[in-house]
């Protein structure tokens, strides 16, 4: 009972409020120029940073530019010209099939008993 509830609360389309944060977000990721992955923090989850150094560079390099642009229009203290701003995909995904792969396979790993690789010493 607990999870559909959960489920209700998050999902927009069910829930108004929901609705209402999800547009409000996409709204502040278009006027940068950022998709919601770029804001996973490699340094924070490792899982992250192993999953961003399988991508191909080109998606990388892409995902680099975006947020080099939102630092400096946060900056200057603008926001990306209008015509910009529509072209923008704010919700469209880029990491999540890699980064549920690396999560599979350290699940994986932990299951077959080995030590996560964040946790391997070198002698």
């Amino acid at each position: 009972m607990a999870s559909s509830w959960m489920q209700w609360l998050i999902n927009p389309r069910r829930n108004w409020f929901a609705a209402q944060h999800y547009k409000a977000l996409c709204n502040r990721l278009k006027k940068y120029g950022l998709r919601y992955e770029d804001l996973y923090d490699p340094l924070y989850d490792l899982d992250i940073k192993v999953a961003l150094a399988r991508l191909p560079r080109e998606v990388v390099d892409a995902r680099n530019q975006r947020l080099k642009r939102a630092i400096d229009l946060s900056t200057k203290h603008e926001y990306l010209p209008e015509d910009l701003q529509a072209l923008q995909t704010p919700f469209r995904s880029y990491l999540k099939d890699m980064l549920a792969l690396v999560k599979k396979e350290n699940a994986e790993r932990e299951a077959l008993g080995a030590l996560p690789l964040y946790q391997r010493s070198f002698p």
